[in-house]
């Protein structure tokens, strides 16, 4: 017999180690910034619809912020995002076009538990909405 016999069981378990594990942190980390990117995707649609549509100012930002938190918590995204609403005229005004932008910063598994030195991948979603020109007035 000779010196390699039952070898081969241990160095293909050490390359399955080697290639599994790194492959397996890379589906994840892109797991996680996919979902990320589709609730941040989905937050500023539905905030820009929410705001558009909203009686007066204040309704409108409460609206969008409440818009932005529950589609980003149906992706499981906990930590709150920016939230920035423009207008290019008088906000709510007919016909004037509201662009709300969305953006989160996705910390990467694992590697968050290095705290605040952790990479994190910025993730940013614009929607514009135009507010309805055919409105009831108030």
């Amino acid at each position: 017999m000779s010196d390699d016999d039952g070898s081969a069981m241990v160095e293909f378990t050490w390359l399955a180690v080697l290639l599994v594990v790194p492959l397996v942190y890379v589906l994840l980390s892109a797991l996680a910034v996919q979902r990320t990117a589709f609730g941040v995707t989905e937050a500023a649609r539905q905030a820009g619809r929410a705001y558009a549509t909203a009686d007066d100012l204040a309704q409108a930002e409460a609206r969008a912020r409440e818009a932005v938190a529950l589609a980003l918590r149906d992706q499981g995204v906990q930590e709150p995002p920016e939230l920035e609403v423009t207008c290019d005229g008088p906000c709510l005004a007919p016909g004037t076009t509201v662009t709300v932008r969305v953006a989160h910063e996705v910390r990467l598994p694992v590697l968050s538990l290095l705290g605040d030195a952790a990479p994190v991948v910025p993730v940013s979603a614009t929607h514009d909405e135009v507010v309805d020109v055919f409105q009831e007035a108030p």
